[in-house]
C-alpha cells in the first residue's frame, strides 16, 4: 500500500473550490477481496490479470467538456457538509460527506445517489476522484441532470474508520458496511433531508472496491436501489452467478451503468459482469474508454452517469 507526499499533493490538488473536502484519505486505492473470503490477494496479482478485449468493448460516451469540473462562477452552487450518523452496526459515530443541490428546500423530495469510495480511502476520495459536487452543479445549471442529493458514506465499517498501514486486514469492514448502510445510513438520510423513500429515487454507485460494493449491495437488494452505477469494479464485486442468480429480477432496475479503463488490470471483473448481462438480456450501459485504473475513467464515467440516473426510463 502506498502513502506518499505525493499522493497528499495530488489529494489536495484536486479539491473543488469552496467544498468542504477537508479530511482526504492518504491512500491509493487498490482492489479488496471478495467480501465472504478470509484470504487477502495480492494487489500485484490483481492488477495483472490479461485484458481480453472483445467486439462490444467499446467507448459508448464521448470525453467530457475540457472544463466540465471546473468550479463557474456564473452559476448556482450546491452545498457539502460533513455530517456524522449513529451507527448501531458498529458501535459508533460515523463520517460522511452530503452534497444538497443549489436551491435544496424541503418544500420537494429529492432522489438520493449514495456514493461510494475505493478500499483505503474515505468519503473524501472522491473530491479528487470525481468533483460530484462541481460536476452536478455544472450539469444542473446547464439543465443535463436532475437536482439531487449525493451521499459520500466512509465505508469501512469499523471504529477505526481510517486504517492505517495495511488496509486489507480491515477487508471484512466493507462487507459489514451493507448492514451499516441499510440499517443505519439510509434511515439517517431520510430523517434528516427531504429525499425520496421510493426504489426508483434511489441509487448506489461506487469506484473500485465501491464500485463492488454497489453491484453486491444493489443487486442483493432491487427493492431498495433502484440504479446502480460500477466504475472499475474490484474483486470484491461477486462472479455473476452468485451476484445475479435470477437475471431476469434485474431488468426492474432502471440503470444499470459499467465501466471499466481497457489498460486497467481489473478490466476482467468488469467484463465478466457486462458478458453475463448481456447473455441474460438485462438492460445495461457498457462503456469501455482507454484509461487504466485511475481518476480519468472515474470522473468521466461520473460524468455520464449523474446525467443517466434518475431519468432512464424503460
Amino acid at each position: 500500500m502506498i502513502a506518499t507526499r505525493r499522493w497528499i499533493l495530488l489529494v489536495v490538488l484536486g479539491l473543488s473550490g469552496g467544498a468542504a473536502y477537508s479530511r482526504p484519505s492518504i491512500h491509493v486505492d487498490t482492489p479488496s477481496p471478495r467480501q465472504d473470503a478470509n484470504a487477502l490477494p495480492n494487489p500485484k496479482v490483481a492488477f495483472s490479470q490479461p485484458i481480453n478485449l472483445q467486439a462490444d468493448d467499446k467507448k459508448i460516451f464521448p470525453d467530457p467538456p475540457a472544463e466540465f469540473d471546473t468550479v463557474r462562477k456564473d452559476i448556482l452552487r450546491g452545498k457539502i457538509e460533513a455530517v456524522t450518523w449513529d451507527s448501531k452496526t458498529v458501535g459508533t459515530t460515523r463520517h460522511m460527506l452530503v452534497y444538497t443541490p443549489p436551491g435544496y428546500t424541503t418544500d420537494k423530495k429529492y432522489p438520493v445517489l449514495y456514493l461510494l469510495h475505493g478500499i483505503g480511502a474515505n468519503e473524501y476520495q472522491w473530491g479528487w476522484a470525481g468533483k460530484p459536487d462541481v460536476v452536478l452543479d455544472n450539469l444542473i445549471a446547464d439543465r443535463k441532470a436532475k437536482p439531487m442529493i449525493i451521499v459520500m458514506p466512509n465505508g469501512c465499517a469499523q471504529k477505526d474508520d481510517n486504517p492505517k498501514g495495511n488496509v486489507y486486514a480491515s477487508a471484512p469492514a466493507y462487507a459489514v458496511f451493507e448492514r451499516d448502510l441499510l440499517n443505519d445510513l439510509i434511515p439517517t438520510i431520510e430523517s434528516r433531508y427531504s429525499v425520496s423513500t421510493k426504489r426508483d429515487d434511489r441509487a448506489i454507485a461506487g469506484l473500485s472496491m465501491g464500485g463492488g460494493q454497489s453491484l453486491d449491495f444493489s443487486f442483493a437488494h432491487m427493492d431498495v436501489f433502484g440504479s446502480v452505477g460500477a466504475f472499475s469494479a474490484a474483486p470484491n464485486a461477486y462472479a455473476p452467478e452468485k451476484l445475479l442468480p435470477n437475471p431476469s429480477a434485474a431488468r426492474s432496475m432502471k440503470l444499470i451503468y459499467i465501466s471499466a479503463g481497457n489498460k486497467d488490470g481489473l478490466f476482467g471483473i468488469s467484463q465478466r459482469t457486462h458478458q453475463y448481462l448481456k447473455k441474460n438480456d438485462v438492460p445495461h450501459l457498457w462503456n469501455v474508454d482507454e484509461h487504466g485504473h485511475d481518476r480519468d475513467t472515474w470522473s468521466h464515467n461520473l460524468y455520464e452517469f449523474l446525467q443517466k440516473v434518475f431519468h432512464n426510463k424503460k
